[in-house]
């Protein structure tokens, strides 16, 4: 099983390369989402650390950037509790896809975590920052100061780029990029296949 880490800055469009591959993804925020949603132990902990914020149940994703906004601490309160759970669910998807020529883990705190292998393939995707700005303001929980916030407590992105195995360009049309990475995933495929010989 072939591991390909897909990098990039916040709204460089890292979610949509990874969909390009037809491969199996581990979406990290989707994850996240699930467990704010979902599991009613991660609710306690969290109302438990920050109890002036955390409410109700689901979890509110608007009552957690309040949080943040209060406190930068309070994100490394909240990712305490969250990222292990996340690691969890991502050791199930290995073990579930084991058998799967490639996967794709589409997590932006990758390298930060240190979740990546050295064996993994890492795609750092490049935009341009008016491509970025244009991403993020179609969000629905578009908030300014969370994003700085977020991207604050990322790796530089440059350290993240010298790390990349491959840098791909996503200014160009859906199905030129979709061409861009069937070409790339093809040589991912040979080139680790070729390599065991």
């Amino acid at each position: 099983m072939i591991r390909v880490g897909i990098l990039g800055a916040i709204g460089s469009g890292k979610s949509f390369i990874a969909k390009l591959f037809k491969c199996p993804i581990f979406n990290a925020d989707r994850e996240v989402k699930k467990i704010y949603n979902k599991n009613k132990k991660c609710f306690i902990n969290l109302k438990r650390k920050i109890p002036n914020f955390i409410k109700s149940f689901p979890i509110r994703k608007d009552e957690l950037v309040k949080a943040i906004n209060h406190d930068k601490k309070n994100l490394s309160k909240i990712s305490s509790i969250v990222h292990p759970l996340v690691r969890k669910k991502m050791v199930t998807f290995l073990d579930k896809n084991k058998k799967s020529k490639l996967v794709i883990l589409d997590v932006p705190l990758l390298i930060e975590n240190k979740l990546n292998k050295k064996n993994d393939i890492l795609i750092f995707v490049k935009s341009k920052r008016s491509k970025i700005i244009n991403r993020l303001k179609k969000r629905a929980n578009f908030n300014t100061n969370i994003m700085r916030t977020l991207k604050e407590n990322q790796v530089i992105l440059k350290k993240k780029m010298k790390l990349a195995n491959y840098i791909i360009e996503n200014n160009s049309t859906p199905n030129i990029m979709k061409n861009k990475i069937n070409t790339l995933k093809n040589k991912i495929i040979n080139e680790r296949s070729s390599s065991r010989y």
